[in-house]
């Protein structure tokens, strides 16, 4: 218990801080939920919780609908979600998680910033088993709740770990049970603030500020990019304490 939620922590501020990269990040996510199940939020669950999240963060309504419009379009291309592994230098795992409408563009841009910066673009596949794949749930404490309890009814939905953090409660669950805990949540009267899914690492590695320094580059030139969702590694953040 706690390593998924103190991996978290050290990465909020740095997956979160750029408030553009947020808006571009759930307005690919909301066009793909449209596409997948439809338009109306009462009807998909993942565009509901989607739309909640961004209300959250603060992305102005007209983006939201702009990305639900975009999406029901006859013209839109739908965006490919594409997964990239490599390493970077001192053998630092990389997952990078990809929203697109050119794979092409996508895996030349991917492998360029893998090769200028010392690292090197592997084969599909070859490090998912690094990584642990779960869903995250951000809910509103409420007054009465007891963890433990809480824990106690989630565990037949692959719940695994239940974290308080200033206001908010966090689930970390099995990715496959994403619709079956929102489900449970949202009839149980939990309040959803967000829903992502992470990757977190079986293991982190340690490395010198030296070394965090240059494969650092190499994360942020990936975040940059336009087309990336997400980059997880397994390089030991940093104290944050």
């Amino acid at each position: 218990m706690g390593r998924a939620f103190e991996y978290r922590k050290a990465r909020k501020l740095k997956r979160w801080g750029n408030m553009a990269r947020v808006f571009t990040k759930l307005g690919k996510e909301i066009a793909i939920a449209v596409k997948a199940s439809g338009a109306d939020p009462d009807s998909n669950p993942r565009l509901r919780v989607l739309m909640q999240q961004a209300k959250k963060e603060n992305m102005p309504k007209e983006n939201v609908e702009r990305a639900i419009k975009k999406a029901t379009s006859k013209d839109f291309t739908d965006y490919k979600e594409m997964n990239y592994e490599g390493y970077a230098p001192y053998g630092i795992a990389i997952f990078v998680e990809t929203a697109t409408d050119n794979t092409t563009r996508t895996v030349a841009n991917i492998r360029s910033y893998f090769n200028k910066h010392g690292g090197s673009l592997g084969t599909s596949g070859s490090l998912e088993f690094l990584f642990e794949h779960k869903c995250v749930f951000h809910i509103v404490k409420k007054d009465s709740l007891s963890l433990e309890d809480l824990e106690l009814e989630l565990i037949d939905y692959g719940v695994d770990e239940v974290e308080e953090d200033e206001d908010e409660i966090i689930l970390y669950g099995e990715f496959s049970q994403n619709a079956a805990i929102q489900k449970y949540l949202e009839e149980s009267g939990y309040e959803i603030n967000s829903a992502e899914f992470v990757r977190i690492p079986n293991d982190q590695k340690e490395v010198s500020p030296e070394q965090r320094e240059v494969i650092d580059k190499l994360i942020d030139k990936l975040e940059d990019d336009e087309d990336v969702q997400n980059v997880f590694h397994n390089m030991k953040e940093e104290d944050t304490e």
